[in-house]
Order: C-alpha cells, then structure tokens, then sequence
C-alpha cells in the first residue's frame, strides 16, 4: 500500500486495541470513543479484507493476522517516539515519590540509588525520609518501605513482605584491636554498646547468644538504624545493626561481625495504595527494590 494511502488513524486505533487487549480500554488511552475505535478496527478490517479481531462475548481476541500486525505496529510506533524524544533532545521524565523508613533509607537506599538511576535514568527520584503509616494522600507518595514489629497489613492501604529483619552486632576492626580479644559475647562488654531506640533489644540479643541475663542501664541511644550505624563507623561503640544494612560496610572491611548471634526485629514491607494500580515508574522501583535488596523474600 502506498505510503499516502495508509489509514494512520485506524492503525493508531488498532494498535491500542490490540496492545490492551480491550476497544474500551484502547478508547480511554486514546481519548476517543469506545464507538470510534470499533469503527476504525472494522473499517482497516474492510480495507485489508481479513478479519483483526475475534468479536467474543466479553471481549475481543486478535486472529493469527492482528498478532502479526500489532507485533510490526507496535514496534514501528516505539521506534518513531525514540525518533522524535531523540531529536527534539527531550528524554520521557517521570517523577516518582518514594516515602522510606529513616533507617532503610540511610543505610540502604541512599547509597544503592545510583543502581536504579543508571537502570532508569528517564526516572526523577524524590525520597522521603518517615516512619509514620503513608496514607498516599495529595501525592505524598508513589511507594512506601515501613517498618514494623508485629503488624503485617495495614487499613486502606496494600502491604507486601520485603524482609525480615536480623540484628548483628558490628563493630569497626580498629576499635576490635584496641582492647582484649572479643573470644565471648560478654567480651562486647568492654566497649561501649549504642542502641536504637532503647537498651532492650542489646540484653535481647545477649540471651540470644546464650550469655547470663545481662541488664543495661548505660550506652548512648538514637532514634534510628542509620545514626547507630554513622556512629559505628566512626568508632563510638558497638553497634546492633540490620544484617542487611550491615553488609557492605563488612564486605569493604570497614566493620566486622564478631559473633554470628543475631536477634529478629521485625520485618521491612513494601506498600502501596494499591499495587495494581501503579504508575510503570513505580513498578520499575518495586521490581528493583525486590531484586537487589540483600534480604528479600529471606524466611526465618
């Protein structure tokens, strides 16, 4: 068929309806008439004379030759897009707002994101850090990580399992070397222990490595995971970490884990208003988080 003869609107028409697998969602995405793009699909069926769709009782199925077409249109309008973003020097931008847990976000995210970035660099990240229940309300955000002790689901909102959470106890090599040979747990002792939160989490974890009751009433506390783990780092104590977000700082050999005890925290969850009704920048994130971060899907 010559070029001036293509009917442009119907094939735009039939490749909706054929990526979407529906006329009405096609309708909606192209803001046109569930009636209109009916009348386009029969009138390029009429032009070609073979039949595109299969007319079902609910709903629409393509024939052998609208699989063909819709593979090679499809592709066609893709590679025209490129085209045009390409020349105009434009790349397509999203905006995705990512509400995280003050600890995931300092001591995972932040230094993971440029591995996102780099996968999807049309995507603009706005991270938030709160540990408050996202309520998704006036585009506070996309996607939320929380935390939580006990719950596992939320009203008004869908929640699914990142990770369980493991604390360890690291400590940085030089601090290690600087007292007596930590051969026991009680060992830990000696150096001073930072907390999160409260005391109670490091005397759990001592009953955990099978020491005698141990009962604190000193050590500094901060409100997050991330500032235990800054504080660590820089050789103010012992820290009880997050396995997870331990673990490159003790690849790189800046802290060790003297003791393989650990103590469960509860568990880290991905939610969403809902999750079948993400954007495709969201999605992108949610497959990301749950392909790179170190615990995911890891059962106690």
């Amino acid at each position: 068929m010559k070029r001036g003869r293509l009917p442009l609107t119907a094939l735009r028409s039939f490749e909706a309806a054929g990526r979407l697998e529906s006329f009405t969602l096609a309708a909606s995405e192209l803001f046109v008439s569930q009636a209109a793009i009916s009348r386009q699909v029969r009138e390029l069926e009429e032009l070609i004379g073979r039949p595109l769709f299969e007319r079902l009782h609910r709903g629409v199925r393509l024939t052998a030759d609208g699989q063909a077409l819709l593979g090679t249109l499809t592709s066609a309008f893709d590679m025209v897009g490129e085209s045009l973003d390409a020349l105009s020097g434009r790349r397509l931008s999203q905006t995705l707002k990512v509400s995280a847990e003050p600890s995931f976000a300092g001591c995972w995210l932040v230094p993971h994101l440029q591995e996102f970035q780099e996968a999807h660099p049309e995507i603009d990240l706005v991270i938030d850090a709160e540990s408050r229940l996202a309520e998704f309300r006036s585009g506070e955000a996309d996607i939320a990580i929380r935390h939580s002790l006990t719950a596992r689901a939320w009203s008004r909102v869908e929640a699914r399992p990142l990770a369980e959470v493991e604390m360890v106890p690291v400590i940085t090599p030089a601090l290690a070397g600087a007292g007596p040979p930590l051969d026991r747990p009680e060992d830990l002792l000696q150096h001073p222990l930072l907390h999160e939160d409260n005391r109670q989490l490091w005397e759990q974890w001592f009953a955990a490595a099978g020491t005698a009751p141990v009962k604190l009433a000193r050590g500094a506390i901060f409100a997050d995971g991330s500032m235990v783990l800054q504080a660590t780092l820089r050789g103010s104590g012992v820290g009880l970490i997050d396995r997870d977000h331990a673990r490159d700082d003790i690849a790189a050999g800046r802290l060790i884990q003297p003791f393989d005890a650990s103590v469960p925290y509860g568990a880290f969850f991905i939610v969403a208003r809902r999750f079948e009704a993400l954007s495709e920048a969201a999605r992108a994130f949610v497959d990301w988080i749950e392909r790179s971060y170190p615990g995911a899907g890891r059962k106690r």
